[in-house]
């Protein structure tokens, strides 16, 4: 009998034990992810003047570094264009095959100069930059509010 009154109050003790903590530690992290989520919003919507947004996402780009002893390594990116609303994103899905274009014409220029690459790294702010201004000036001003950049990947060759 004393041996199931003891595992009864270990079993109790364990149990209030992993509850406390479950209470402690979990409690915060879904306070801050809301106020985090909260202020990303309103940044947002003082950045771009709304709240709701259309996503164009495009296939993937694969491109070559080449140096001067051949292909050294590929780059591939996932691209994902944030526009204002249904319009834009018509607008911007009817040339898209003009925005990769410009894209790849881009980046093989820069991407062989190594302009945007620092010690073998892709600097990824660079690139998004570089994009963003490519976006703006073929969509024209205004329609992509954000280049996302959603997968960047580099392998050596």
């Amino acid at each position: 009998m004393r041996l199931v009154l003891l595992a009864l109050g270990a079993i109790v003790a364990l149990g209030g034990g992993a509850a406390g903590a479950y209470f402690y530690f979990m409690k915060p992290a879904e306070a801050s992810l809301t106020e985090d989520l909260d202020e990303h919003k309103e940044a947002k919507q003082d950045d771009h003047g709304g709240g709701h947004y259309e996503f164009v996402e495009l296939d993937p780009l694969i491109l070559p570094i080449v140096d001067a002893n051949g292909a050294s390594q590929t780059v591939s990116l996932v691209i994902v264009l944030e526009v204002s609303d249904a319009a834009a994103k018509a607008k911007v899905e009817a040339i898209t095959p003009r925005l990769k274009d410009a894209y790849i014409q881009d980046m093989y220029g820069v991407l062989n100069k190594h302009a945007v690459l620092k010690g073998g790294v892709l600097q990824v702010g660079m690139l998004k930059a570089r994009l963003n201004k490519i976006s703006a000036k073929v969509a024209g001003e205004g329609t992509v509010n954000d280049v996302l950049l959603q997968v960047v990947q580099q392998r050596p060759i």
